[in-house]
């Protein structure tokens, strides 16, 4: 039994180099960093001043301000990328048929900055002063509540949280739950906005992030030999699936079709990778499986790639054991050498870089692999934008809790 096939018709990017797709592409491709100092709290004291935040965001550029306001940053940013996305899938849900479209986003800790905000409040002022709009605005399932409600959407409607691989679980629900014939249509991806003091302070503690405060834009150094560390960021990556029938019977423009997805657990370490990538290994070679894609058919990987010791190392080993001596030959980039580490969201804006490479046949390059890890050893695209012919791609999300997912998006061919 042959499986439905999934495709990719819009996607809607908001991150540190611009709250708009038509403003990060381009400046992926340029090479350019977002991170900066850290503008939205006193970062007086703290071992960490620097982030990759979202400049200027505007979300009464995207939602009515009095809904706005009922909704946390990482939720603001979701609709702001999922606005976009069906826009550039040219959506019209008034014709389509609404029960068989939903909504499925991935968060690694939601609404932080409620929790903080409305915390000080009761420790300050008192329990009768919490918001009423404190749950609402805090519980993850919100980002995808609202885009629901905005459209009208009554199919599958969730989130998935597993760290920062929350993400492409969520991709690969949306593919699976379309391939299950339980939706035709699917908006998916990931969100995050956890710029905020606790989680700053949290993830500088377990000395997981850069500390490189004097230069904030050369800090996120995946693969190099110097790296201490991610830059932690927010943003939101957003993609609109549907079954190449439903795209096609509606006259959709087709960006990538979707060929596979793979999933594992290392089962190893809360917070530290599988030392020889096992977990890791077991999600590629499922990814690949599922896809019906031999290794050595891979044109691009999009990495994990965080900047940290311990990743970077053990995803390259992981990538070897699976393409062997063809593993040299492959384009392998990060993102989050620009846009900084979205956490539960990453993975959503990978994909829509993925999608975009695929589309535009070129891949961004790594920035700041100044010294090459003589245990890094594969072809990061370190020079600039490279012209690539991406027929099929893997995007790969490791998080905390040794989660590990892997998608595989590739050229559509009728």
């Amino acid at each position: 039994m042959s499986k439905t096939r999934v495709v990719v018709t819009g996607v809607g990017l908001v991150c540190a180099l611009g709250s708009r797709t038509t403003e990060s592409w381009p400046a992926l491709l340029a090479g350019k960093s977002g991170a900066r100092r850290i503008t939205t709290f006193d970062t007086t004291g703290y071992d960490v001043t620097f982030a990759a935040e979202v400049p200027n965001f505007n979300p009464g550029d995207f939602i009515d301000e009095r809904e706005a306001k009922r909704m946390d940053r990482f939720a603001q940013i979701a609709m702001a990328a999922a606005s976009q996305a069906v826009e550039d899938a040219g959506l019209d849900f008034s014709k389509l048929d609404r029960d068989r479209c939903g909504v499925i986003l991935g968060s690694g800790l939601g609404g932080l900055i409620e929790i903080e905000a409305q915390l000080k409040r009761l420790f300050d002022k008192g329990p009768s002063r919490v918001s009423p709009f404190y749950i609402p605005k805090l519980m993850m399932n919100a980002a995808p509540g609202h885009i629901s409600m905005r459209y009208g959407l009554r199919g599958p409607n969730f989130s998935t949280a597993s760290a920062c691989a929350s993400a492409n679980h969520a991709i690969g629900t949306a593919l699976r739950t379309i391939q299950y014939g339980d939706a035709d249509l699917i908006i998916t991806g990931g969100t995050e906005a956890t710029i905020t003091p606790s989680a700053v302070a949290g993830f500088a503690s377990l000395k997981a992030l850069s500390t490189r405060n004097d230069a904030p834009e050369k800090a996120s150094r995946p693969f190099d030999k110097d790296r201490d560390g991610f830059v932690i960021g927010e943003g939101s990556g957003v993609l609109v699936f549907e079954t190449l029938e439903h795209a096609t019977r509606r006259g959709a423009k087709i960006l990538a079709e979707v060929l596979g997805f793979g999933q594992s657990a290392d089962a190893f370490h809360l917070t530290a990778p599988d030392e020889d990538g096992g977990g890791a290994v077991l999600a590629f070679n499922r990814a690949l499986m599922d896809a019906g894609v031999h290794a050595e058919q891979v044109s691009y990987i999009n990495a994990h790639g965080t900047s940290t010791p311990m990743n970077d190392k053990i995803e390259t080993l992981a990538i070897k054991k699976v393409f062997g001596d063809f593993a040299k030959r492959i384009p392998v980039n990060s993102t989050k050498s620009m846009i900084g580490h979205l956490l539960g969201g990453a993975g959503g804006a990978e994909a829509v870089v993925t999608t975009l490479s695929i589309h535009h046949g070129i891949v961004h390059p790594t920035i700041n692999r100044d010294t090459p890890d003589p245990e890094c050893d594969l072809d990061y695209v370190t020079t600039g934008a490279r012209k690539v012919e991406v027929n099929i791609a893997l995007s790969n999300s490791l998080g905390f809790g040794g989660h590990n997912s892997t998608i595989i998006l590739g050229k559509h061919r009728p």
